[in-house]
């Protein structure tokens, strides 16, 4: 292994569209909700264990999970433990990251990677980030991974990209893997037709939020685009990986807007590239997506819950304890999950709304439902 390689896993996420099997106090990433008896974040840390020495690899995640990793990576070292005292989205989070590895090891490689993907061909996948660190290191630019899309789904971003060049001489040489190819435009979620169209023209991507880049390249990009949030942190460098970083990091992070590294950096470097993928990816954000993945009966159901009767119901998913005895009857494309005493009754189609649906339990019945 190159141990100039690192890994940075985000795991600060609330995972709101999956209520109420998420929840604030143990968001989707700490659970085993693929049934495989490990949880999302055993599973993305076992996978990047394989290309990455397993002392470069970090977490980053809210106060309030430092004891969900604890318990569910006792291996790790407290100090690849890195702990938000508030949520500011994925610049700041990454950006906290990038200084604390660059003052380890300013040669680092890093890809960064949500905890909560699943990953259907594994080992291609981890060919293609062992390549995209190869491609990187060294040169000054940032990567990110595009997946081939199947369909046209309205529930991701996109990208668009073009071919090589030949002009371009400092970077030319990264073409030479006929899968990275220059990044022409982020296009955010989009309308089915726009979708549709966007499948059909074959130069655009899936969005997967998955990076790779040296730590020179992204902290000279943060210094361009984001410079209030990279003097945030380069300002703490005397202190990183020392006691007294957890006495500074409040401030900082107080002082710290909220952004995405995708809106802050990634849509205005001309120096972006994309990696053309296909390895069975699909962000897990939705039960929908969930529903992809998991066995179904011969009605298309996918069921969890060992005492549960359907009649005249396809297209669902159903999540409910092992010991309550359910009988669904006459339903179609549902999601009917029950988890902590309560129950969630929705139409597959209208699943964006499970964020609205938790605002509004909020402000109704209080933070005990969240």
């Amino acid at each position: 292994m190159n141990n100039n390689n690192y890994c940075v896993i985000m795991a600060g996420g609330v995972g709101a569209r999956f209520w109420p099997m998420s929840r604030n106090s143990r968001p989707k990433q700490f659970i085993d909700i693929l049934g495989t008896g490990k949880t999302l974040i055993q599973l993305t840390y076992e996978r990047f264990e394989q290309i990455i020495p397993s002392e470069n690899i970090y977490i980053v995640t809210n106060k309030d999970y430092c004891q969900h990793i604890n318990e569910q990576l006792p291996q790790l070292h407290p100090s690849q433990i890195i702990s938000e005292p508030a949520r500011r989205n994925t610049a700041p989070c990454i950006a906290y990251a990038v200084y604390k590895i660059y003052k380890l090891n300013p040669q680092a490689n890093i890809v960064v990677a949500p905890s909560d993907h699943i990953i259907l061909k594994e080992q291609e996948f981890l060919s293609i980030v062992k390549d995209a660190l190869e491609a990187v290191e060294g040169k000054d630019i940032l990567m990110t991974l595009g997946i081939t899309p199947s369909r046209p789904d309205t529930g991701y971003g996109y990208i668009q990209y073009m071919d090589a060049d030949p002009k371009d001489e400092q970077n030319y040489h990264v073409f030479k893997n006929q899968n990275i190819k220059k990044v022409k435009i982020f296009t955010e979620k989009p309308e089915y037709d726009m979708a549709l169209s966007f499948l059909q023209s074959g130069d655009f991507l899936w969005n997967s939020g998955l990076f790779i880049w040296s730590c020179k390249a992204i902290i000279s990009a943060l210094e361009k685009y984001l410079p209030d949030i990279s003097v945030l942190f380069s300002s703490m460098n005397p202190v990183l990986n020392t006691d007294e970083e957890m006495l500074q990091i409040d401030s900082v992070y107080t002082s710290c807007r909220s952004i995405s590294i995708d809106y802050g950096v990634m849509e205005k470097a001309p120096n972006v590239y994309v990696f053309v993928s296909d390895f069975g990816w699909s962000d897990l954000g939705t039960w929908g997506s969930l529903h992809e993945h998991r066995e179904k009966d011969e009605h298309h159901n996918a069921v969890y819950g060992k005492n549960v009767m359907m009649y005249d119901t396809t297209d669902s998913i159903v999540h409910v304890p092992n010991d309550k005895l359910v009988v669904i009857q006459g339903l179609e494309d549902y999601i009917v999950v029950e988890n902590d005493n309560i129950l969630l009754i929705c139409k597959k189609g209208d699943e964006q709304k499970i964020r609205q649906f938790v605002n509004d339990v909020l402000i109704e019945k209080g933070e005990q439902f969240i």
